[in-house]
């Protein structure tokens, strides 16, 4: 029986209980599209970067349409900051040629580490995924195809409630086994709301086999009709008695920062209490709310000679 099955809530998963120490996290932008965005996301990237994530990750639009940005985005990371930068890369909208040729420009500027998705259809197209003619069909191909370039760390995506595209839960757990045996690092997960979804999924990828560690994405909620709405479309579910805290709250965002912090710092020490340890954080490139929970999770800067 995996440890984690034997779950409870214990001091140690207390929002007050003594500070972790061992906890490591990892960031994810997007690529901003106008200069004022430019700005926001290089000051929560300076915001962030003090708590030494093990990595971050760009995004990369649906269709590829943001191919130029992303690039742009990783690449001025790896020049000018410290950090580690993880491209987003996806299957859609180009041929096998054109994405060999983007990931071995990544390799060539220092970047190691890549997040291959298969990727959703630009706005516009048909909704339903077509492999590219000449492309990586699906994520597990991409994976393999990275890996003859050079050996890359690969990150991939998981469901623990499903992709929405998936007829099974067990087909998509059987996606998730074919791209960790195509040779992905580590999966992060969509994000999700409700501990135990994670924790039931963690068991069903043990026993499918799985032993690459599977990272819980985590979405402090900024906007709360914004996050029913992309739940509903990513097949997350949303826990009654979280819709009860945020009730009343779409029109007092001082309020609604201080309750997302909360939620989301508890979500993360109650899953430190089950031994998980690595947390990806969507920041949206905002960095208020993630630092804050950093802070709670004992992820802080190192102090300088001379503070207290």
């Amino acid at each position: 029986m995996s440890p984690l099955s034997k779950h409870t809530v214990t001091s140690e998963t207390l929002i007050a209980a003594p500070l972790a120490g061992d906890v490591q996290v990892s960031f994810e932008f997007f690529p901003p599209k106008t200069e004022k965005m430019e700005q926001n996301l290089w000051a929560s990237i300076e915001r962030l970067a003090p708590v030494r994530p093990a990595y971050v990750s760009v995004t990369y639009g649906a269709g590829g349409s943001t191919r130029e940005r992303t690039h742009a985005t990783v690449t001025r990371i790896r020049r000018e900051t410290d950090l580690e930068p993880a491209a987003h890369l996806t299957c859609v909208g180009a041929s096998r040629d054109e994405i060999d040729a983007i990931a071995r420009a990544y390799w060539a500027e220092g970047v190691r580490h890549i997040v291959a998705l298969r990727g959703d259809p630009a706005e516009g197209m048909d909704k339903e995924y077509r492999p590219h003619p000449e492309g990586y069909a699906y994520a597990s191909d991409l994976v393999a195809g990275l890996k003859k370039i050079a050996d890359f760390e690969i990150s991939v995506a998981a469901y623990p409630e499903v992709h929405p595209q998936a007829v099974s839960a067990q087909a998509d757990l059987d996606n998730l086994k074919r791209k960790v045996d195509a040779g992905a690092s580590r999966a992060i997960t969509q994000s999700f709301f409700d501990i135990d979804v994670f924790l039931r999924f963690l068991e069903k990828a043990d026993k499918a086999g799985i032993t690459v560690p599977i990272v819980p994405g985590i979405l402090p909620v900024t906007n709360f009709s914004r996050v029913k709405e992309f739940s509903t479309a990513t097949g997350a579910s949303i826990p009654g008695w979280m819709a009860d805290l945020f009730d009343g709250l779409d029109n007092d965002p001082e309020t609604r920062k201080l309750v997302a912090a909360m939620v989301a710092a508890q979500q993360c020490r109650l899953l430190y209490g089950a031994g998980i340890k690595n947390f990806h954080f969507y920041t949206l490139n905002r960095a208020d709310l993630t630092y804050a929970i950093c802070h709670v999770l004992g992820v802080r800067p190192n102090k300088t000679p001379g503070d207290a």
